[in-house]
C-alpha cells in the first residue's frame, strides 16, 4: 500500500508481536453452523484487533482484507471505546453494527481506507460520494425513457418555452427530481452529430452532444445506456454518445468501450450507505442493431442469457451494501409483464438483487415482489415520443426507493402524466392519480400501492 508513514508501520508491527495476529482475519475457517451467535466479552483495545481479525465471519468485515492498519484508522477516528463494541459483535453474520456506531457501513469503511492509503487492489473508479443534506432517509428516484433526440415532438416542444426543458416538466416535479439524493433515467437516444442510422431500423434517435447539459439542469445524477437506441448511429454514434457523458461528467452504467467497462456498476455513497446499481438489456431478443460488448469491441451489456449478467450482480452485492438492478426488457406497447421477464427477474433476486427497477414497454407495468424484493416491471415513458407529431397523454410515474436510517428499503410510486409537451406531477386529488394506482394495483398478484403511493407486500 501507499502512504503508510513508518510511525504507523512500526505500530502495526508491535501489534502484530504482542497479538500473534496474522496480517489479515482467518474468516473463511469461522463455522458458526446453527449456533445462535453471542455477543463477544471483550476486554482491552488488544482483545479487540484480534477478535476482529482472527473470529470475524467473512459477511461481518464485508468480504473485504480487513487488516491491523484499517483497524488503527477506525480506533483513531472513532475511538476504543466503538471499536471494543463492534468487535463483540464479531462473530455475527450482519455487519449493521459498524453504521450503527460509526455512521458508515464497513464498506464505506473500507473505501475510506482505500481512498487514505492508495490502495490500488481496490477499483473506484466508478464510485460517486454524494451529500446527504438532512441525514434521514437516502431517497433513490428513477424514471421511464427520456429523448432529447433531434426532430421529435417533445424535443421541438422543448425549443419553443422560455425555459426550455425546465417548461417539460410541473414545478412539484422538478423539485421532487431535484431534491433525490439519486436520480437516474433511462437514456434511450445517442449523443452525435456523426455516423450513419443504422440500415433497416424502423426508429432511431440522436441528440446533438450539446443536449447533454439538460440533464443537470433535471438533477439526472446517472443514466443507464442498456437500451436498444444507443447504438442507433452505428459505433461512431455510440462512441461518441459514451464520450460525451463522461466529458459532461454524466456516471453511465450497461454499456462501454468493451465488455470490462460495459460490465462496471456505478457505485454511489450516501449516507454512510454504498449503493450499486448495475444496468443490461434482454432487447432486441430477435434481432441484433445494438451490438452486445465483448472483451475487443464496445457495446452494451446484455441479459437475454442471463449468466454473466447475474455474476455482475454476485460481484456488486459483495461489495456494497444494496444492489440495484435496471434491466431493459419486456414486449413495447404491453401492460402485462411477461414469463420472460418474471423468469429473469428471478434469476436476479437469486442473484442478490434488494431492489428491480425495468423499462422498454414504453407503458406502465405493475409492481410486484418476489421474495420480498420489490419489481418495477416497466415504468415506461416519462418524458419521451418518437416523431415529429405529438403522442396522446399517457400515464407515467417515478419509481423510489427509500433507505432508511435503520437500512430498510421502502418503496414507493409517483403517480405523473405527460400531455402536449409536459411532464405533471399528479396530486392524491387528482382522478388520474387513482386510476393509475389502481390499473397497476388490479395488475399485480403480490404488491399493493396505497393512496400515498407507498408499496407493501401483499400476502
Amino acid at each position: 500500500m501507499k502512504n503508510c508513514n513508518f510511525r504507523a508501520v512500526a505500530i502495526i508491527v508491535a501489534f502484530s508481536l504482542l497479538t500473534g495476529c496474522g496480517a489479515h482475519a482467518g474468516v473463511e475457517d469461522n463455522n458458526l453452523g446453527e449456533i445462535e451467535p453471542e455477543l463477544i466479552e471483550i476486554e482491552d483495545l488488544s482483545d479487540a484487533w484480534g477478535t476482529i481479525l482472527n473470529s470475524a465471519t467473512k459477511e461481518f468485515i464485508g468480504g473485504h482484507p480487513i487488516d491491523e492498519s484499517f483497524l488503527m484508522m477506525i480506533t483513531s477516528e472513532y475511538g476504543e471505546e466503538t471499536i471494543k463494541e463492534i468487535a463483540s459483535y464479531a462473530n455475527f453474520t450482519t455487519p449493521e453494527i459498524w453504521y450503527k456506531l460509526t455512521g458508515k457501513s464497513v464498506h464505506v469503511l473500507w473505501y475510506e481506507y482505500c481512498q487514505q492509503t492508495g490502495l490500488e487492489a481496490y477499483d473506484n473508479r466508478k464510485t460517486y460520494v454524494l451529500p446527504n443534506e438532512d441525514g434521514g432517509d437516502i431517497v433513490i428516484d428513477f424514471t421511464g425513457d427520456v429523448s432529447l433526440a433531434d426532430g421529435i415532438a417533445t424535443t421541438n416542444y422543448m425549443d419553443q418555452q422560455e425555459e426550455g426543458i425546465l417548461d417539460c416538466f410541473s414545478e412539484d416535479l422538478l423539485f421532487e427530481m431535484r431534491s433525490a439524493d439519486i436520480l437516474m433515467i433511462n437514456n434511450e437516444f445517442a449523443y452525435t452529430s456523426r455516423g450513419q442510422a443504422l440500415q433497416g431500423k424502423a426508429y432511431t434517435f440522436r441528440a446533438n452532444p450539446s443536449r447533454v447539459g439538460l440533464l443537470k439542469e433535471l438533477g439526472v445524477d446517472c443514466v443507464s445506456v442498456a437500451n436498444n437506441h444507443v447504438y442507433d448511429y452505428d459505433t461512431t454514434g455510440f462512441l461518441d454518445t459514451l464520450d460525451t457523458l463522461s466529458n459532461a461528467s454524466m456516471p453511465y452504467v450497461g454499456a462501454g468501450a468493451d465488455l470490462k467497462e460495459a460490465a462496471e456498476p456505478l457505485y454511489f455513497i450516501v449516507g454512510g450507505r454504498k449503493i450499486a446499481i448495475v444496468s443490461a438489456t434482454q432487447i432486441e431478443r430477435t434481432l441484433s442493431y445494438t451490438k452486445e460488448a465483448t472483451p475487443d469491441s464496445p457495446g452494451v451489456l446484455k441479459c437475454l442469457h442471463p449468466e454473466l449478467f447475474c455474476q455482475i450482480i454476485k460481484k456488486a452485492q459483495t461489495n456494497a451494501d444494496y444492489v440495484i438492478v435496471v434491466p431493459h426488457w419486456g414486449t413495447e406497447g404491453n401492460a402485462y409483464y411477461g414469463n420472460d421477464q418474471a423468469s429473469l427477474a428471478r434469476s436476479f433476486v437469486e442473484a442478490g438483487a434488494d431492489v428491480i427497477v425495468g423499462g422498454h414497454t414504453h407503458c406502465l407495468q405493475t409492481v410486484e415482489y418476489m421474495d420480498d424484493v420489490p419489481i418495477f416491471y416497466s415504468l415506461g415513458n416519462f418524458w419521451f415520443s418518437t416523431t415529429a407529431n405529438m403522442p396522446s397523454d399517457y400515464s407515467t410515474g417515478m419509481a423510489q426507493i427509500r433507505i432508511t436510517p435503520d437500512g430498510e428499503i421502502e418503496t414507493y410510486f409517483i403517480p405523473c402524466h405527460f400531455s402536449n409537451g409536459v411532464t405533471t406531477m399528479l396530486s392524491s386529488e387528482d382522478e388520474k392519480y387513482s386510476d393509475i394506482i389502481n390499473s397497476l394495483n388490479g395488475l399485480s398478484s403480490s404488491a399493493v400501492i396505497d393512496e400515498q403511493g407507498h408499496i407493501k407486500e401483499d400476502f
